[in-house]
């Protein structure tokens, strides 16, 4: 039998034992939505004997273990809005958002509806580019937290399928795959089924993870109920598992892309599939190539910028995972302690209105963020500043690697490439950003 183990950032892959004639067969440990230092995730794969006959029935699979990386625990308010418009080779899908009961800016999750099924069961799921499956529960689930939310019911379904690790389909009441996710606050069991898969009106076949068991800590606290990846297909357990792959390969697209804005406020967010919205950004828009074969939609900066000067040699060649699935901002330990003395964040807040606009250099352009997006300040106590910057190290080739979640993500404007492999950035057009404004928030290096 073969086996492969992989780790990189908020990810982990991790192969089934299989004969040596077959390939690996890959598994992601989905991020789930934070980076928030959580040490010794680990995971476990059981294969059913009756496909694979170098494993014995019940035995584990490969152990691996996974740092900086946790389930943000939000116990907040949902703020509930709906599916919007239909264009041909196009949706967009208004998301909801769950923030922490301190209304904490940078602890938040957006989330819209998928369907599953025929007929269709609908589910409120994180579409999170830090990840490449879908996760959903199912009702063969019987946990605390399972009971908490929408379950998928393959019986219910007419087009539903039971699958093992490799694709092969298996009897619903016989010996099959099962993956085990461990947290160090958590775990998910769950097996593999594949249905048709539709955002609005937008649907294809795919593969899925369904739980069988979930932990109540963290999951009875979200209010949504799954995640679907949207990850480059490094990350998928196959191309039948990555929606976006499937979904382009139906032709079902205008555009292989997808594009994401983040409200500042609880007012309207939106995910849109096949195309932009030219009215949800302004000024130019700045693209960038995947700069690893990770998974990740990563890309290379070339340095830091504080006020638009760029300072040389904080981060020097970092790289920058741009995901949709994690409320907070991460960077390399280095680097951190250098931006903190370098912004010199009041605890008090005394100094916040005199803190300066924090950049980060790609192709050419500052792409800046004010203080209210890297300082947190605790609504219930507003004298109370921190950095909502995050300690995280990757090492090379990979790394340094900054994580840039939600905060970034309602200041820019993001752009999906699946098929160019690239990432545009534009400033989000918020009700409060005038184009002044917006031109001092991505800046040209050379024209100030």
């Amino acid at each position: 039998a073969r086996t492969w183990l992989k780790n990189l950032v908020a990810q982990t892959f991790v192969c089934a034992l299989v004969p040596s004639t077959g390939p690996p067969v890959l598994h992601r440990i989905p991020n789930f939505f934070s980076l928030q230092a959580m040490k010794g995730l680990t995971c476990t794969m059981t294969l059913a004997a009756a496909s694979k006959a170098t494993v014995g029935l019940g035995a584990p699979g490969p152990t691996c273990e996974q740092t900086d990386l946790s389930l943000l625990q939000l116990r907040g308010r949902s703020d509930r809005v709906h599916v919007e418009e239909e264009t041909t080779g196009m949706q967009s899908l208004q998301l909801f958002r769950q923030s922490d009961a301190a209304k904490q800016a940078h602890k938040t999750a957006y989330f819209g509806k998928l369907a599953v099924g025929t007929p269709p069961q609908e589910f409120t799921v994180v579409f999170d580019t830090g990840s490449g499956n879908l996760v959903l529960p199912s009702t063969e689930c019987q946990s605390t937290a399972c009971m908490m939310h929408r379950r998928y019911d393959r019986n219910s379904s007419s087009t539903a399928l039971d699958i093992d690790a490799d694709g092969s389909h298996v009897n619903p009441e016989g010996d099959r795959d099962q993956i085990t996710i461990t947290f160090g606050t958590g775990e998910i069991t769950g097996i593999l089924f594949e249905d048709k898969l539709c955002v609005g009106s937008l649907c294809t076949p795919g593969r899925f993870i369904g739980s069988t068991e979930e932990s109540d800590a963290p999951f009875a606290s979200f209010s949504f109920d799954g995640v679907l990846g949207l990850a480059l297909g490094q990350m998928a357990q196959g191309p039948e598992f990555s929606f976006m792959h499937r979904i382009a390969e139906q032709g079902a697209l205008k555009k292989p892309i997808f594009a994401v804005f983040l409200s500042d406020d609880d007012r309207y967010s939106e995910i849109t599939f096949g195309d932009v919205q030219s009215t949800k950004f302004l000024g130019p828009m700045v693209w960038a190539d995947v700069s690893r074969p990770s998974g990740y939609w990563q890309v290379q900066i070339s340095d830091v910028a504080i006020d638009d000067k760029v300072v040389h040699g904080v981060c020097t060649n970092c790289q920058v995972a741009v995901d949709t699935g994690t409320s907070e901002l991460a960077g390399p330990t280095a680097v951190m302690e250098k931006l903190e003395k370098m912004l010199d964040v009041k605890s008090d807040c005394s100094n916040f209105d005199q803190l300066p606009k924090l950049g980060f250099v790609l192709e050419g352009h500052v792409l800046n963020l004010d203080p209210a997006d890297y300082v947190d300040r605790d609504e219930t106590a507003p004298e109370q500043c921190s950095s909502a910057f995050m300690s995280l190290d990757v090492p090379p080739p990979n790394g340094p690697l900054f994580v840039f979640g939600d905060p970034f993500l309602r200041k820019f404007y993001t752009v999906y490439d699946t098929k160019k492999k690239s990432v545009g950035f534009a400033v989000a057009k918020h009700e409060t950003m005038s184009h002044e404004r917006a031109a001092a928030m991505l800046v040209a290096l050379g024209t100030k």
